[in-house]
């Protein structure tokens, strides 16, 4: 068999975030490398890529991980989530070793992984240089439950061995873990950044030219959302998108599970249509003032780059938030607004207190930039 210059990256499954910003990479590294091939090993959902990847990808699927397990979008089950990582990393070894022969059979350059274990295990039983990229670790997630000692008392340390084996992580802001490393980098904001005027966006989509908040939680959407109290709402209007994931299920509007009768103050931008007239989600972003949320990297990242504020609710049992909440300050205003409040439609203070806050200075957002460049010198060595 011929091979290739090749880069395999294997992105986690866990939410879109992972996926989401290694778009961004890989669409950079196409511009900078052209003639390295691309291979992408994950489980989210193929859809997420076709969204917006513009570089040729040779996409497969793969369970790299299995992050935690979801109830919605703002609460865990960690007994399913510890159990089914305890099943997973039971089987590591076997696991990385087929992956291994599945390397050595196509000979690429370098292995990337954001932030899979498995990439890193594999690549050194195939006697490959493998980077890790992410803004925290998995021991680091696992660690936070008092289960894990329980009922996985093997866990931390198989998947601490594995990342021990990558050459270099890059460690994104926003960050946690990263001690099993032992050559750690720290670079920019991985961002989806938009490149359309807000005044165009908001006239495209008929929005208002009052404060717009825009309801962004995910695939997993956000259940039981009062749209009546919203009609209260003063001096602001919501805009809800319907979500590529929900439509496959027959939903139309990615918060209610069913097609609700708006109020004046919400708007529905049907997400079908943003993608299809050329626009993507963070000129959504770029046009809004706030995005109502769950705190996650990739969504403050976003607001970051596109400068809109945050209005972000606790999510369950999951320590990345901690760490989120502390450090996004520095780089978005932010408010906290209680589970109950966010879901019964009382918005007004917390939005009132939210836009009233100074903006911090802009950060550094040429994290795909930065990242593909180091890829590219990777892929460029030899030996």
């Amino acid at each position: 068999m011929t091979h290739d210059r090749a880069a395999v990256f294997y992105i986690s499954g866990h939410g879109f975030g992972h996926a989401a910003r290694q778009i961004e990479v890989l669409n950079t590294l196409h511009s900078v490398a052209p003639g390295l091939r691309l291979i992408v090993r994950t489980a989210a959902p193929r859809w997420i890529f076709d969204l917006t990847l513009t570089a040729p990808v040779d996409w497969q699927e793969l369970e790299c991980d299995t992050g935690v397990v979801q109830v919605d979008s703002l609460s865990v089950d960690v007994e399913r989530t510890v159990r089914g990582a305890k099943a997973f990393y039971d089987s590591l070894h076997a696991r990385a070793a087929a992956e291994a022969e599945w390397l050595r059979a196509r000979a690429p350059v370098l292995v990337v992984g954001d932030i899979p274990p498995l990439a890193f295990a594999a690549a050194h039983l195939a006697g490959m240089r493998s980077v890790a990229i992410g803004n925290f670790t998995w021991d680091w997630i696992y660690e936070g439950y008092a289960e894990t000692s329980a009922l996985a008392p093997d866990l931390l340390r198989t998947i601490r061995e594995a990342y021990s084996h990558a050459e270099l992580a890059l460690r994104l802001p926003l960050h946690g873990g990263f001690a099993p490393f032992r050559t750690v980098r720290d670079v920019p904001f991985i961002a989806r950044r938009s490149r359309r005027r807000p005044q165009e966006v908001r006239a495209h989509f008929g929005l208002p030219h009052s404060p717009l908040v825009l309801a962004s939680f995910g695939g997993y959407g956000l259940k039981g959302l009062d749209f009546a109290a919203l009609a209260d709402l003063a001096g602001y209007t919501v805009v809800v998108t319907a979500d590529p994931t929900a439509m496959r299920r027959g939903r139309d509007v990615e918060n209610t599970g069913a097609a609700p009768d708006l109020p004046a103050s919400v708007r529905l931008v049907d997400e079908r249509h943003l993608y299809d007239e050329g626009y993507r989600y963070e000129d959504l972003v770029a046009a809004v003032d706030i995005v109502a949320t769950k705190p996650g990297y990739s969504i403050i990242a976003e607001c970051a780059a596109n400068d809109a504020a945050v209005l972000y609710t606790s999510r369950g049992r999951f320590i990345e938030y901690e760490t989120l909440v502390r450090d996004m300050p520095r780089y978005v205003r932010s408010e906290f607004i209680s589970n109950e409040d966010l879901i019964g439609g009382r918005w007004q203070r917390a939005l009132d207190r939210l836009m009233a806050k100074p903006k911090p200075p802009p950060p550094d957002v040429t994290g795909a930039e930065v990242v593909a460049g180091v890829i590219s010198s990777y892929a460029a060595r030899r030996g």
